[in-house]
């Protein structure tokens, strides 16, 4: 029996998504470019530079060593009869300089001795003298670590005897430490011209790259600019100079600027047709309000009538009149959609917002009074500039949202608060909240908060959109914050 499978909410997804790495910019790409080709040719200027000058040391080490082999004259009693060596002495040594070394060996026997900087001779022991045998005249001159302070020479061999042969051998320490100061002198060059041409590179980079920041502050400068509704003058254009096509930035700029061409002629063409459908909506809600009227007028007319009417007829003629309120109701939206638009139908004047909220929920309350309304305002006086009837319209919107779309014994509290440069007026309700994927679109028009479409439930989805629009044209802002047991509106006027 196979045992279920747990799942485990703190350890890590096998599908998750590993962390993305921080790509680096183009001005960092370009700067360590440069440092990186400076480091490979600081590099094999350094080898060659090296190697040339080793080479060249060592070459004239030979001669040197060659030179002194010439000069090296065993004595007699250094090579006695028997074949058993003595040690090198100061004659054979000839007329050579400090650290020349010279040793004698035959077979598996070898004695050496150096000259020291002070014309004697230090005799080396069997252990440092062995590192010679096994050289042989035909050889060359061939590099040996003598160890300890002796370090490496160059030794070459020549025959005195047979079975006996004269090894001279030359100190590499100069020519070592010429070349370890080299190297070193390299190094520090090297690095502190790096560090300068990364200097001077980011430099150059960052003048070299200006037009390409002065085109991306172009395209960031649009990506502000409201677009998605109204008119829009999109007047912003890459410069000139930095629009020239004979340079890969200018091709950019200028491929930046016809896209901006046609984003601004299919702009102004969505807004052109958006004018039409405006107008359209004002003509025809204008036009349908008297027909509305009239049927409005004869139908209530008849129900009132005293005449003696089959029951059908009169539940007929009473649902023509609720759906000429309702189509009454829904054409004055429209039409005070396309005058917000217009930036008409708002008047200025100032006007207390503590008793025009009292009136709101008052009437909240004889509509809905099942739910429990509260309002939260300073004591004084608070004045805004602005049309009473709209924003009186824009409460009553929101408190009838929270009325329709929360269950009975909700809790609604309107809150008036003060700041330096404004006013907040806060709708707040304790109901089930707004449904997350919903919150974006809310004040878009048409949008309802379920898709019911019965006249109890159902709505058009105007009234947040006229919220919008009237607090919008008061220069103000409107935003929602929902998550279940707490829905909050939250309108915000300048004074």
């Amino acid at each position: 029996m196979t045992q279920p499978s747990v799942t485990h909410w703190d350890s890590p997804r096998a599908d998750a998504e590993p962390p993305r790495r921080r790509r680096w910019t183009l001005r960092s790409r370009l700067v360590l470019g440069i440092v990186a080709l400076l480091a490979a040719a600081s590099i094999v200027v350094g080898l060659v530079s090296v190697v040339a000058l080793r080479g060249f040391l060592m070459d004239r080490l030979d001669d040197q060593l060659l030179a002194a082999t010439g000069r090296t004259q065993p004595t007699s009693e250094e090579l006695p009869p028997g074949g058993a060596l003595g040690y090198p002495s100061r004659p054979s040594f000839g007329v050579q300089g400090p650290g020349t070394m010279v040793a004698l060996t035959s077979g598996d026997v070898a004695r050496a001795g150096v000259l020291t900087s002070d014309g004697t001779l230090d005799l080396l022991d069997d252990a440092h003298a062995a590192v010679l045998i096994g050289i042989t005249e035909g050889d060359g001159p061939v590099t040996v670590d003598l160890g300890g302070e002796l370090g490496e020479y160059r030794v070459v061999a020549r025959e005195l005897a047979p079975g006996i042969l004269q090894v001279t051998g030359l100190s590499q320490s100069e020519v070592n430490g010429t070349v370890a100061q080299l190297l070193l002198v390299i190094g520090v060059v090297a690095l502190v011209a790096l560090a300068a041409a990364a200097a001077a590179g980011l430099v150059v980079v960052r003048l070299a790259l200006r037009p390409l920041d002065r085109v991306a502050a172009t395209a960031a400068q649009v990506s502000e600019l409201p677009l998605d509704r109204g008119e829009v003058a999109l007047a912003v254009r890459v410069s000139d100079d930095d629009a020239d096509p004979s340079t890969e930035v200018g091709r950019v700029g200028a491929a930046i600027n016809r896209m901006l061409g046609h984003v601004a002629s299919a702009l102004a063409a969505r807004q052109a047709s958006e004018n039409k459908v405006r107008r359209f909506v004002a003509d025809a809600s204008h036009e349908l309000r008297t027909p509305l009227a009239s049927i409005r007028g004869y139908a209530e007319l008849t129900r009132r009538g005293g005449y003696e009417l089959p029951d059908d007829v009169v539940r007929s003629i009473g649902r023509v009149e609720s759906e000429a309120v309702r189509m009454t109701s829904l054409v004055e939206d429209l039409l005070l959609l396309a005058r917000l638009d217009e930036g008409r139908d708002l008047e200025r004047a100032p006007l207390e917002l503590v008793g025009l909220l009292a009136d709101a929920v008052g009437d909240a309350h004889a509509a809905g009074p099942d739910h429990e309304w509260s309002l939260e305002a300073p004591e004084g006086p608070v004045i805004v500039n602005g049309d009473v009837n709209r924003l009186h319209q824009v409460v009553a919107n929101l408190l009838a949202n929270a009325r329709v779309h929360t269950p009975e014994g909700t809790a609604v509290v309107v809150e008036l608060s003060e700041r330096a440069d404004g006013v907040d007026i806060v709708v707040r309700d304790d109901g089930p909240g707004i449904p997350e994927k919903l919150l974006p679109e809310l004040f878009e028009r048409f949008v309802r908060g379920d898709s019911s479409r019965s006249r109890v439930a159902g709505s058009t989805g105007l009234g947040l959109a006229i919220v919008r629009a009237v607090v919008e044209g008061h220069g103000g802002t409107v935003s929602v914050a929902s998550e279940p047991g707490r829905t909050e509106f939250r309108v915000t006027l300048p004074r």
